[in-house]
């Protein structure tokens, strides 16, 4: 696959890293409910995974999924979940349809969440033949409708609106 220049690569992770911390908050809190540009919603359970056997099955979970089968076709391309040496990022790597996921950072499991999942999932359902930004408009609307429809609509809305309030295009 060619790629094009990966423009508001910074901005989706960004709000990203929004999102999660607003999640964090609701846990850390118990307080679910929020304000969202005059909406009351309730925020759903965001899953947290324990290994990279379980993030496996959630991953083969969600690809087998019908309306995701149905929507992309690599949904069919089985991929391979890997501990990532480092503490820095997740990726996926697209020539191993694999997604490498840090244990730890700090003492702390942060990429063990369903958001970052999801997100390195919507990387794989990219059509591979077609010249896109890895980060692209394209990207972010698998993405956010993905945490839309598994996480749910309430997430996919705080997703949204956040990619939104960052700058983010979204297709």
């Amino acid at each position: 696959m060619t790629q094009t220049r990966d423009s508001q690569r910074a901005r989706v992770y960004d709000a990203d890293q929004l999102v999660r911390r607003v999640f964090d908050g609701a846990d850390e809190h118990g307080v679910r409910e929020l304000e969202l540009f005059g909406s009351k919603i309730t925020l759903p359970v965001e899953r947290k995974f324990a290994s990279v056997e379980s993030i496996q099955t959630y991953v083969d979970a969600v690809l087998g999924l019908n309306w995701v089968r149905a929507q992309w076709e690599r949904a069919s391309v089985p991929v391979t979940v890997r501990a990532r040496g480092g503490e820095r990022a997740a990726h996926y790597e697209g020539s191993t349809a694999t997604i490498a996921v840090p244990l730890h950072r700090g003492g702390t499991a942060w990429a063990l969440r369903e958001f970052v999942v999801l997100h390195e999932i919507a990387h794989h359902l990219a059509p591979p033949d077609v010249e896109l930004a890895p980060h692209g408009p394209e990207f972010v609307g698998r993405y956010v409708e993905l945490v839309g429809e598994i996480v749910g609509a309430e997430a996919g809305l705080v997703l949204r609106t956040t990619m939104s309030e960052c700058g983010v295009r979204i297709g």
